[in-house]
Formats: C-alpha cells, structure tokens, sequence
C-alpha cells in the first residue's frame, strides 16, 4: 500500500513517542508499518543526557523494514552532561513513510531519553 495522498487527509493526530533510556543497541522509537496506509510527519527530536557527570555520544536514524540504514540524522553526536540537544524541530520536520523506523542508541545505558513529536496523517 502506498502512504496517503496528504490532500485528502480525513485526520491528523498528535503523537509523542519516548524512550527513557536509550540502548547501546539500536532501537525503534517511531515506527511505520508496512501497509499502514498512513504517513508520520515528524515534527521534533530532542535528547536528553539525564547524567548529571558524564557526556554521552547519541546516534539517530532511519531505516526501512530490513533496518538497512537510509539517514542518519545525527551520528556519534555528543550531547553534554544535564543538556539536551534539538535533533530536528518543526522548521526542519520531515515525513516518515510506510515501511520505515526512527532508530537510535547511545554510548552509555541509562544516559540519553529521547523524546519524538509527530503527526499521524490518515486519509481512511
């Protein structure tokens, strides 16, 4: 199935995704699905370093079904120690389409949340 025509959209809902503890092992966060007739317009990405001593390395990007890597939207990005980094924002949004992921991990377990705000654009 492809994603909708955005013209004919009959809906849009806000969503927000968050993975308190990113892995050191890439994990979705938004997902996709393969016939999902729907496409995700994202909006922002912003991570925190919740360590209040360490800096920590963060790495976001997206996939299709078989996690082939398609972008990188940051690779090895150190966020400092109690900061946060604007990974993308409203002004720099873009469309997640079926059959794709968002993905990510960093350097240390337990140092990095991640917080994801999108837009569920259905024409069903």
């Amino acid at each position: 199935m492809a994603a909708p025509n955005i013209v004919n959209v009959t809906s849009i809902y806000g969503k927000t995704a968050y993975d308190a503890n990113v892995a050191t092992s890439g994990s979705a966060i938004v997902a996709n699905a393969a016939g999902s007739n729907k496409v995700l317009k994202v909006n922002t990405i912003i991570a925190a370093n919740i360590d209040g001593t360490n800096d920590a390395d963060i790495t976001v990007y997206v996939t299709n079904s078989s996690l082939s890597i398609l972008f990188h939207l940051v690779r090895t990005v150190t966020v400092p120690a109690d900061s946060t980094l604007v990974i993308t924002s409203k002004d720099t949004s873009f469309y997640l389409e079926e059959n794709m992921q968002i993905r990510s991990l960093a350097s240390a377990v337990a140092d990095i949340s991640l917080m994801v705000s999108y837009e569920e654009l259905d024409d069903a």
